[in-house]
């Protein structure tokens, strides 16, 4: 196999506000680009879960996260020939700023808070869209879908 063949590891940052709303903006400029992901990036050589999930935090948002805990993992491999292992975390805002600003605005324009039953419902709302042959109204990240795919159970998990 090719080295390029190869997963990669990516580690989804599930930033929660304790009352049931997570961070979230739309991709560009990358694979799955249009679509509503959570911050994130590449698991870096020699890097933890949660160090990976706290750079990235703070690279892309301005939020200076902790108490990161590992979720869950997704398997996804994507139509542009990528795949990637998920590393879902959740973990909480620790620092003083609050509202999150888009410092990669190439990677995503804006960061939101979102309800964690409105991700999930748009989540369930792509898995089954497409597995009728159609589409969805919100277009959700890969490893987001495979989340309500692989773990339906996980609606209220941060609820």
């Amino acid at each position: 196999m090719a080295e390029a063949q190869r997963p990669k590891i990516g580690v989804g940052v599930v930033i929660h506000d304790g009352a049931g709303n997570i961070v979230m903006g739309e991709r560009a400029g990358s694979h799955g680009a249009g679509t509503m992901q959570c911050p994130g990036g590449h698991l870096e050589y020699g890097e933890s879960f949660a160090e990976c999930a706290k750079r990235e935090a703070l690279e892309e948002t301005g939020l200076e996260v902790g108490n990161v805990k590992f979720l869950i993992a997704t398997n996804d491999v994507f139509g542009e020939g990528k795949h990637y292992v998920t590393i879902f975390v959740t973990c909480n805002i620790v620092g003083e700023e609050k509202v999150p600003k888009a410092l990669e605005p190439e990677k995503c324009a804006r960061w939101e808070w979102i309800p964690w039953s409105q991700m999930w419902f748009w989540a369930k709302e792509q898995a089954e869209a497409e597995a009728g042959g159609g589409k969805a109204g919100k277009e959700m990240f890969l490893p987001l879908v495979n989340l309500y795919r692989e773990y339906p159970d996980m609606e209220r998990c941060l609820s």
